[in-house]
């Protein structure tokens, strides 16, 4: 009897499956035949989430642009690689060199340093704790700031980000020292007429060494901000503000990325312990020699990573992903480079099931529009992730769309949903669906995914 009533329910579970799996096709041949997706590619993978038996498939293993849907893999990365309890330690010591003590920096590319979304790393808190530090070590007088870079070297940016995003707050790169995200903001003042000037009004934090010129102009009020910052020409410290803002602003705030974070956090620290420690030079001192002989007075510890990739994956951080891929390079290649990353990642899921060749990465967010990834990669990463003690830390990061526990990804006319559902039958799926190429609005076409989706509910 106990055999009889495990295959009705096993029959059953099987027939609630081909009707999912039935819905599913008749969704995605209207989806498909919509005037929006004439010239694009799509690509839906949904599998059982407790069997792994594929539920539907269509394109699966065709490489797409997966904008910040690639943050799945980064992060079940990160969590696999380094471990949820992973803590990023910048070192602070003092070194004798020909020009007398300097404060030596052992830089970890800690993409916290600074930050504003956790109490204990916001800047006054951190700079507070140096000081202490320095205090209690008996520090009063020192040369300048050196900061070692062997580890991370002069890499700033991935290969394959577009010149109109790298200016902007979500072009932050990376680097051995990152600072306050790498963010500022610029707050801006706009005219009562349309087409007359945007001037600048400050920066926020203050930047040193570093200005905007604006050819901004207003435009009709509501508009939003149809502005573009972009970085200084080579050898030059002057950005860039284009396009539009609405009229008759007076504090209208336009997020960008720091050009020079070693710099910002050099003077900034210098600053801030002008009355405890006199420096005889602000001027940073970047080298790639280690050495021995440093008194360590100080080490800063990040949030543990289950933390960082919260953050990572709720708000969709670049600078988080770019420092994480790095990061990962760095243990597992010995140098933190972006290469390294990608190739220490293919490699770790080679051996899970993933073909490399459904892994062609060009950087750890998903910014550049080169990536190419399948559905069923990020499916198979996603299934693995499930089963992972780390897992539940993993989830929580997901954000909540459509009443879905899923990751968004957006750029140029790219957009995907990758994530978990549980359907009201009981039945746990994962998908990954991606669309590239399509035509007219974005919010037209999430409604339309959306209504795919929804079959899973």
């Amino acid at each position: 009897m106990r055999r009889f009533l495990l295959l009705l329910m096993a029959l059953g579970c099987l027939g609630v499956q081909a009707q999912v799996a039935q819905r599913i096709s008749g969704a995605m041949e209207a989806f498909n035949g919509d005037e929006q997706l004439a010239h694009a590619l799509s690509s839906l993978y949904i599998i059982d989430a407790a069997t792994g038996t594929v539920v539907y498939d269509q394109n699966s293993r065709i490489g797409m642009a997966t904008a910040s849907t690639e943050k799945i893999i980064t992060a079940a990365t990160a969590f696999d690689l380094l471990g949820s309890d992973y803590n990023y330690e910048t070192r602070f010591g003092i070194v004798n060199t020909p020009q007398g003590k300097c404060l030596y920096v052992y830089p970890s590319g800690d993409p916290t340093l600074a930050s504003w979304r956790w109490e204990e790393t916001k800047d006054l808190a951190f700079l507070a704790r140096l000081k202490a530090a320095l205090q209690e070590a008996g520090v009063k007088e020192l040369h300048s700031v050196m900061v070692y870079n062997g580890e991370w070297g002069n890499e700033t940016i991935p290969d394959g980000w577009i010149w109109q995003d790298l200016g902007n707050y979500y072009g932050a790169g990376a680097q051995a020292i990152n600072w306050r995200e790498n963010q500022f903001d610029l707050i801006l003042r706009s005219g009562n007429s349309i087409g007359s000037p945007v001037s600048v009004v400050k920066t926020n934090p203050y930047l040193y060494d570093y200005r905007i010129t604006s050819l901004a102009t207003a435009a009709v009020k509501g508009s939003g901000d149809n502005s573009t910052l972009y970085y200084p020409s080579m050898g030059r410290n002057t950005g860039l503000l284009t396009g539009t803002i609405p009229a008759d602003q007076t504090g209208f705030v336009v997020a960008g990325s720091i050009y020079d974070p070693v710099n910002q956090f050099t003077k900034t620290l210098i600053n801030n312990l002008k009355g405890t420690v006199r420096f005889s030079s602000d001027k940073p001192v970047i080298t790639n020699k280690g050495t021995k002989e440093v008194k360590w007075v100080y080490t800063n510890r990040s949030p543990e990573l289950s933390k960082i990739c919260y953050w990572f994956l709720k708000k969709s951080i670049n600078l988080y992903g770019e420092a994480l891929l790095r990061t990962v390079g760095l243990k597992q290649k010995g140098m933190a480079t972006t290469e390294n990353g990608i190739s220490a990642i293919q490699e770790h899921w080679k051996s899970r099931g993933v073909d490399a060749d459904e892994l062609h990465l060009y950087d750890g967010s998903g910014l550049s529009p080169q990536n190419r990834i399948t559905t069923r990669a990020q499916v198979t990463i996603l299934k693995y992730a499930q089963q992972q003690p780390w897992f539940d830390a993993y989830y929580e990061g997901f954000p909540l769309y459509n009443e879905m526990k899923m990751k968004s990804g957006t750029i140029n006319r790219v957009k995907g949903f990758s994530g978990y559902q549980k359907s009201k039958e009981g039945k746990s799926y994962i998908f990954s669906f991606l669309v590239n190429n399509y035509s007219g609005s974005q919010l037209s076409l999430i409604r339309k995914m959306y209504k795919v989706l929804d079959v899973l509910k």
